[in-house]
């Protein structure tokens, strides 16, 4: 149910660090000292298990928080960010600023959101409005009208369109429709009947049930089971996430006419009318969902339908409603992630206010956290990551000459976006008042549609970002052939300003190894120079591609997380193509510094074991065994053990630095170490 518009496919690596306003680089350098990585578990080999080797100590004596699913690096050191954050919200809240400034708009939201009184009084009766709309539903183009409506609000039930560059024609913004529908986290939970499957199957209808008895539903129960139900049914016609990474299966162009034909009691041309989009074709991801959509609206009765409506819309709206609403949703999270208890009301307003209004906040959090030479520093070590892969394809033995060539004119097209943008996204038409926050929120959501509907037909807008500034986290943009890398990431533990080489280049090198890589993974390897999806490769060397990739699938099939889970090769293999490729363009890199030239060692450790401790160091953490679980089954991205270990029992430098030898756990023969780029 709580889907999320993307306005183009994003290859990402979220992580997390903590955040620290250095002083001038000078005064930096003058009182630094080395990084030192204490606390490494001799017990355990590198070649046995490099992660825990560097981490077991820290993992141990790691205390997870009550309202955390995780600590440490990666994505939950995302808390001290956002600790920063609430900084600046606390401290805009309580002054008056003038109407319509980024201090007025952040601070008086904020302020809405931590007004809990007026938020529990207020009850149901914000949402009473689109309940008593749906009652009044009496056919199905009422419903599709309906729905329609309510998307121009950022509440998804059964489509969700978005904007992004035609993959066949990237200088074009098109209209694109993905399959949805759905309140489980995946289409394969509603089929599995594993015990862990069952008791979140059951978490959710109990989920259900609570929003249909908090609006006076005397029947909530049954009706619970009937929109759990639908959802099943629509969930037979969904692709896998495995089926979803397959680029030119989930491009179908279609036409309006020809939609209307074939699923009228949809009607297409009606819902676009509504929607304010002029548009005769559309991409349609996965048509065999829209095609079900189409059969059910006739089969299921109109007042089952006008069940799932509002399930769907009280789930849409649940976090900005009374406790009540927001207990019953955070029940039902605590069995998917094992999260014990609720974060504080400040914490949860924060990363409200970053996502509805994050460019607003960003330009408060740079102006007051950034460090400019942050940014000088890193766009140097892109320029330098982008000369090293270079080096890196001329010397691919697999690779012929003229897809050499291709190769490299896509790399030096890409482009870099360090930081922040430099044209900063605005809220123009927005009205934030101190004691409506459900208005406020709702106002927000309205205003991201109508932001996301003026760039339909339009060439794409290539300052545009799809990330905030203060958001810990880096990706690759096949769409645009870009890398961004916000403000939030150039900051230690991946990127300090002051460290040796040997840490940097382990951390935010692996990083931007990493982003690099993606514009040649599984997925990226299909996009050209411009972002268009077409071949230009030749038939072998494709071939030989697609081999490698398989190898990386068949080698992360293998891997498990809790004694028996096993990771998804298929699902993850373009992270792990990009870690892979990663951790390589990184070290070739660092061996063109002064640091990678010497064997001068620093608190015990040479330049070259230095660089991998960091690798180690950066994904350093300890999560929920119910986080995990569902992780595996829903996230592109390994878990952070298999981020170390996978990638370095394929990279011969760390054989060396570290001599790991035969009979060792993660030990393969040169043959069986795979390199693809």
């Amino acid at each position: 149910m709580k889907n999320l518009v993307y306005l183009s496919v994003l290859f990402c690596l979220i992580i997390s660090c903590k955040n620290d306003k250095p002083s001038t680089e000078e005064e930096g350098m003058a009182q630094r000292e080395p990084v030192v990585f204490d606390g490494i578990t001799e017990t355990i080999k590198p070649g046995d298990d490099f992660f825990h080797h560097v981490n077991k100590t820290w993992y141990d004596n790691a205390v997870i928080a009550d309202d955390q699913v995780g600590v440490g690096a990666y994505r939950f050191l995302n808390i001290p960010q956002q600790e920063l954050l609430q900084n600046i919200l606390e401290e805009v809240s309580t002054e008056k600023h003038p109407a319509g400034s980024v201090e007025q708009m952040v601070g008086d939201f904020y302020a809405s959101g931590m007004d809990t009184l007026s938020i529990n009084e207020r009850g149901s009766s914000p949402i009473q409005p689109i309940l008593d709309r749906i009652d009044a539903i009496a056919d199905i183009p009422a419903i599709m009208d309906f729905v329609a409506n309510q998307l121009k609000t950022g509440d998804y039930s059964m489509l969700i369109p978005y904007i992004s560059p035609d993959q066949e024609n990237s200088s074009l913004n098109i209209l694109h429709m993905a399959q949805t529908g759905l309140g489980l986290p995946d289409r394969d939970y509603y089929f599995q009947e594993d015990s862990s499957t069952k008791s979140i199957q059951d978490a959710y209808k109990t989920y259900l049930t609570t929003l249909f008895e908090l609006v006076g539903d005397e029947n909530a129960q049954a009706n619970a089971a009937i929109v759990y139900d639908i959802e099943k049914r629509l969930a037979t016609s969904h692709k896998t996430r495995i089926e979803r990474r397959v680029i030119k299966e989930n491009y179908h162009k279609m036409a309006v006419s020809d939609l209307d034909k074939d699923q009228p009691n949809i009607g297409w041309s009606t819902l676009f009318t509504t929607l304010g989009m002029h548009v005769d074709s559309i991409d349609v991801r996965q048509p065999a969902y829209h095609e079900k959509l189409n059969a059910m609206l006739t089969a299921v009765p109109l007042s089952q339908w006008k069940l799932y409506l509002k399930a769907h819309s009280l789930s849409s709206h649940d976090g900005i409603l009374s406790k009540p609403f927001q207990d019953a949703a955070f029940a039902y999270s605590k069995v998917l992630s094992g999260q014990a208890e609720q974060q504080s009301r400040s914490l949860q307003m924060v990363r409200r206010v970053d996502r509805q209004i994050g460019f607003a906040l960003g330009k408060l959090y740079v102006k007051r956290y950034f460090n400019e030479d942050a940014k000088k520093r890193a766009l140097q070590l892109v320029n330098n990551f982008q000369k090293t892969l270079e080096k890196r394809i001329d010397a691919l033995d697999w690779m012929s000459d003229s897809t050499k060539v291709k190769a490299k004119d896509k790399l030096f097209a890409i482009s870099k976006k360090i930081g922040y943008p430099d044209v900063w996204r605005e809220y123009d038409g927005v009205t934030i008042s101190r004691d409506q926050f459900f208005e406020n929120v709702v106002a927000l959501r309205k205003n991201d549609y109508e932001y996301n509907l003026k760039q339909l037909n339009k060439a794409p807008n290539r300052e545009e970002w799809h990330t905030t500034p203060s958001t810990v986290t880096a990706y690759y943009n096949p769409s645009l052939n870009e890398i961004v890398f916000p403000a939030g990431i150039l900051q230690s533990p991946y990127f300090d300003l002051y460290a040796d080489d040997a840490v940097n280049y382990g951390g935010i090198g692996m990083v931007i190894g990493h982003e690099f890589t993606h514009a040649f993974d599984d997925q990226g390897a299909q996009y050209d120079k411009n972002g268009n999806v077409t071949n230009w490769w030749t038939e072998d060397d494709y071939t030989k591609f697609k081999e490698k990739t398989q190898q990386i699938i068949e080698q992360y099939d293998a891997f498990t997380v809790l004694d028996s889970v096993h990771l998804k090769g298929a699902l993850t293999v373009g992270e792990n193509t990009a870690d892979n490729g990663g951790i390589a363009i990184a070290y070739d890199a660092f061996k063109m510094t002064e640091q990678g030239k010497d064997t001068t060692k620093i608190g015990g450790y040479t330049p070259d074991q230095r660089f991998f401790l960091s690798i180690a160091r950066i994904w350093r953490v300890k999560t929920r065994d119910e986080f995990l679980r569902n992780y595996v089954a829903t996230d592109p991205h390994s878990p952070p053990v298999w981020r170390v270990n996978g990638p370095l029992m394929n990279f011969t430098p760390f054989y060396e630095a570290f001599n790991v030898k035969e009979g060792e756990a993660n030990f393969r023969t040169e043959e069986e170490r795979i390199k693809i780029w």
